[in-house]
Parts: C-alpha cells; sequence; structure tokens
C-alpha cells in the first residue's frame, strides 16, 4: 500500500515535465498547430505506461517523457507523410494566441479593445505567413516566455540566428504596423 496511486503519479510526472516536453515538442515539431495534439498524445501515452507498468515504473521522469514525445513527433509526421492530409499554415486562432501586444489594461474601453483584438489578430495572419521555424520562434518566446538561449538550444541554431530571426521579424511588423505598435 506504500505506492503512489496511477493519477497522483501522473500529476507529478505532469508537473514537473510538461513545460521541457512543450519546448521540445514546440521545437521539433513541423507544423506549429500541431503542438497541442502532439503533446495530448505524449501524456496519453505516459498515462497508458504507468497503467501498464504501475506508478513507480519509471525512474528518469524527464528522459521518459521526452523519450515518448520524440517517438510521437516521429509517428505524427509519419502518419501524416502518408495521409497527406491538409497541413494548415496559419496559426490556432482559438485554442493559441500569441500576444505581442501584452495585457490590456482593465480600464481600456472597449472600442481600444476591439481594435488591439483585431490588430494582434492581423499580426497572427502575418506571421501565419512566415516559415515554421519563425513561428516556433515567436511561440516559444512570447507565449512559453524562453530565452533566446533556450530556443536556441533547443532549435539547435545559434543565438545570434535565433535573436536575427527574432528581430527582423519584430521590425518588418512595426514597420508595416507603424512604430507605435508595442511588440
Amino acid at each position: 500500500m506504500g505506492e503512489k496511486s496511477i493519477t497522483s503519479r501522473f500529476n507529478e510526472i505532469y508537473d514537473a515535465t510538461n513545460k521541457k516536453a512543450l519546448s521540445f515538442i514546440t521545437a521539433k515539431c513541423g507544423n506549429i498547430d500541431d503542438i497541442n495534439d502532439i503533446l495530448q498524445e505524449t501524456y496519453m501515452e505516459l498515462y497508458k505506461v504507468l497503467n501498464a507498468k504501475g506508478a513507480e515504473f519509471i525512474e528518469n521522469d524527464e528522459a521518459f517523457v521526452i523519450q515518448i514525445a520524440k517517438q510521437k513527433v516521429f509517428r505524427h509526421y509519419t502518419a501524416l507523410q502518408k495521409a497527406k492530409s491538409k497541413i494548415s499554415l496559419t496559426l490556432v486562432k482559438d485554442d493559441e494566441e500569441i500576444d505581442l501586444l501584452g495585457e490590456i489594461p482593465d480600464e481600456m474601453d472597449l472600442e481600444e479593445e476591439i481594435v488591439n483584438s483585431a490588430l494582434v489578430e492581423e499580426i497572427q495572419q502575418l506571421l501565419s505567413k512566415r516559415p515554421q521555424d519563425i513561428r516556433k520562434i515567436f511561440f516559444m518566446r512570447f507565449s512559453l516566455d524562453m530565452s533566446i538561449k533556450e530556443i536556441a538550444g533547443l532549435m539547435e541554431l545559434s543565438e545570434s540566428g535565433v535573436k536575427n530571426k527574432l528581430y527582423r521579424t519584430i521590425n518588418e511588423i512595426r514597420k508595416y504596423y507603424g512604430k507605435g505598435a508595442a511588440i
């Protein structure tokens, strides 16, 4: 009776590994729109393993979850290639939103909020036309709040390469929307 419950152990592993797994999947996936599906598949597989092998089966939580994530990324794109299904080149609007404009203050009136929401959507559309690597860098930087160094390590790029892609795209957005756009 000294063993942890499956649910308790799953929650412990999830809490300890979620950010690392999300960062890894973001860096390795071929399409930013697939991140949430692959993350969910990774943790579903973890739960299945825990149910089959027991709560104490896993010795190194992070290594185990990253190994599952590697398999899920590989399988996802292998199946995708075989199926030749539709691949969306746009960001998922409802599930994931990259807020480049920051938080909207509580005292802001509804009209300004609508204008800012429209601007965020336009910026998302502009980003959706950029290559996957740039979209991933923006996602990791602004949604996952990762440092340039962390992004460079995961994507196997130099820090200057990540900065170049990030700042060049930010400057394009600023030019397109005017220098007043806060990014």
